[in-house]
């Protein structure tokens, strides 16, 4: 079986590349999903305030993800669901188990857009024992929003990540007390209005510096937590336990990419994002092969990763028209204060006029600057009124600042205003 385009996840990153795709001239597409239906993770967040960006008004995740489907809808792009890749070659050839039994098939280009995963207990090592009621904060909402169990009634959230901000809310909606939300960073690691809309409307208490310290169970299922604070290396201070009496534990302590798939492919690997290093364009070190949306780095907006991914998709539908072309690009690398950027490669000769850069900062800001160095000089600034680890940043960099940077590596930092 060989289609000229592929898609590999139906979320939101790969429903609005394979739009766009198609928008672009491609007509054979197929999108492979291992759920049952399209939609990824948004059909679990059944919250509002996704679409402000893209659409202008407030839309639930089952919602966003219903104007991207019915957009498909309007398509013959081929849908295969239920349907797990086990192995994405360098030459384009896609290994797949499904009902319909195991397949390979060959495509002309890939997108990459399988999304990320939950960072778990056994990956931040919490001490205690291993009981029952221990729940990462996204496997909670999927019991809740889709399976319509209750996970506990008694919670404690370790982490202040989005989702587990919103299940906080979530949970305290459904009739659970929430105990507290304990962050081991000085500062939250979710959207201000996630914190102002899901901790401070109901009056749940956020503990920064602090961190589960033992976990104690009682006759196989979790009964309480210790909550400590913790120095400025992250390491428990002696004598600032604090005790809840819990039935729940959520853990929201991070959000990995996918990547799998990438590595087997032979595609290079940012160890800054955990996700494939791609150009401006979103294509990977593999030619032919792009990665869009959360499988390259973790966004706080889906708004965004429409944008990326139909970037992606006017790429791959570029690759498969036209042959390969011989590019000239620019490094990007991140400088002080600042955690990665998204891309890592700039193509200079791509014909593209403005390049959108994506990155985060690692501690808060207020009255700062982005900083734009090549070869140590400044080349250009961002003013800025305030920037959070928890907010992705963007700037917009013209084609001819890039050729102003003269084939130097281009750095990108974060730094306080003069006073």
């Amino acid at each position: 079986m060989k289609h000229e385009l592929v898609v590999i996840g139906g979320g939101p990153a790969g429903l609005a590349a394979a739009v766009s795709a198609f928008e672009s001239g491609i007509s054979d597409i197929l999108i492979i999903e291992r759920d049952k239906e399209l939609g990824g993770i948004l059909n679990q967040c059944i919250h509002n305030g996704f679409g402000l960006h893209r659409f202008k008004e407030e839309l639930t995740g089952p919602e966003y993800a219903d104007r991207f489907i019915k957009m498909l809808s309007s398509t013959n792009v081929k849908v295969m669901t239920d349907a797990m890749v086990l192995d994405v070659t360098k030459n384009k050839q896609i290994h797949v188990a499904s009902t319909a039994g195991y397949q390979i098939i060959e495509a002309g280009a890939i997108i990459l857009a399988m999304g990320c995963r939950e960072r778990t207990r056994g990956a931040i090592g919490i001490p205690g024992d291993r009981p029952a009621g221990v729940f990462t904060a996204g496997s909670a909402q999927r019991y809740l929003n889709l399976e319509g169990y209750m996970c506990g009634k008694r919670v404690v959230i370790l982490g202040s990540g989005d989702i587990g901000l919103i299940m906080a809310r979530r949970m305290t909606l459904e009739g659970a007390k929430v105990l507290a939300c304990v962050e081991v960073m000085p500062y939250s690691g979710g959207l201000a209005r996630n914190i102002a809309q899901c901790l401070n409307d109901f009056d749940i208490p956020l503990y920064l510096s602090h961190t589960v310290t033992e976990i104690i169970a009682d006759n196989g299922r979790i009964s309480s937590v210790t909550v400590s604070k913790v120095d400025e290396k992250r390491a428990p201070i002696p004598g600032t336990e604090m005790h809840f009496d819990c039935d729940t534990l959520l853990l929201s302590v991070g959000l990995i990419p996918e990547n799998e798939l990438t590595r087997g492919a032979g595609i290079e690997i940012d160890p800054r994002t955990n996700g494939a290093i791609v150009y401006d364009n979103m294509e990977t070190s593999v030619p032919g092969i792009f990665a869009c949306g959360n499988v390259v780095h973790v966004h706080d907006l889906v708004d965004y990763v429409s944008d990326e991914s139909e970037r992606a998709g006017r790429a791959a539908a570029e690759f498969i028209k036209s042959a390969e072309a011989d590019y000239t690009s620019v490094s990007l690398k991140n400088g002080k204060s600042v955690t990665y950027t998204v891309p890592q490669k700039i193509r200079v000769n791509s014909g593209a006029k403005l390049f959108d850069v994506f990155f985060r900062v690692n501690r808060i800001f207020s009255g700062s600057s982005i900083v734009v160095k090549a070869g140590g000089s400044v080349i250009a600034q961002y003013k800025r009124d305030h920037m959070t680890p928890g907010e992705m940043e963007h700037i917009r960099l013209p084609k001819v600042l890039i050729e102003k940077a003269n084939g130097c590596e281009i750095e990108i930092s974060a730094e306080e205003a003069e006073k």
